[in-house]
């Protein structure tokens, strides 16, 4: 845009001079101002800075910020102490946690069924007894085979004589049906 024509939709728009808003004026400057030279010179007194015995800050960010590369390898190695602290934090929280879950599993379940996880047993076995003799043992394992028949006859003749009533009275099953069963 040249400064000798303004474009047509700048022209458009109405200016307003407020009386709250003052344009910014150039700084005088005193006659004994003297410009500050680009590169200082070493001090005269022999006092040296601190800088010395810094090394040089020769890797410059995108934001402006110097820093040798010895410096940012430290602050990189203490950024992964402070993460490695915080996940240690972390992992010791997250186990205190499942401990307590563990905890109330263990609290309920010995609520819902006492003295069952107190014992090793899990599982119940009949105890067998030793017989005298195998053949006499055949022998008694088809007599007890036909009565084992002769009493599920037996029983399903008393099941059909029941009433669906008392079918549904198997409060085990009723509990695990409303509660759900454990795991």
């Amino acid at each position: 845009m040249r400064d000798d024509r303004t474009h047509p939709l700048l022209a458009q728009v109405p200016l307003t001079v407020s009386p709250f808003v003052s344009l910014p004026t150039a700084a005088t400057l005193p006659y004994t101002y003297k410009s500050m030279p680009s590169a200082l010179p070493a001090p005269a007194t022999g006092i040296t800075g601190a800088t010395d015995d810094e090394k040089p800050k020769y890797v410059v960010s995108p934001s402006g910020h110097a820093a040798h590369p010895d410096e940012i390898v430290a602050s990189c190695q203490a950024l992964q102490a402070h993460i490695a602290r915080m996940r240690e934090d972390m992992e010791a929280t997250l186990r205190r946690m499942e401990e307590r879950i563990r905890e109330r599993d263990l609290a309920e379940k010995r609520r819902v069924a006492p003295g069952w996880l107190d014992s090793d047993a899990r599982l119940l076995e009949p105890e067998r007894r030793s017989g005298p003799a195998p053949a006499a043992a055949a022998e008694k394992a088809e007599v007890a085979g036909q009565d084992v028949i002769s009493g599920q006859l037996a029983e399903m003749s008393i099941a059909e004589s029941a009433s669906v009533s008392e079918m549904a009275v198997d409060q085990g099953a009723e509990l695990d049906r409303a509660f759900g069963g454990l795991k």
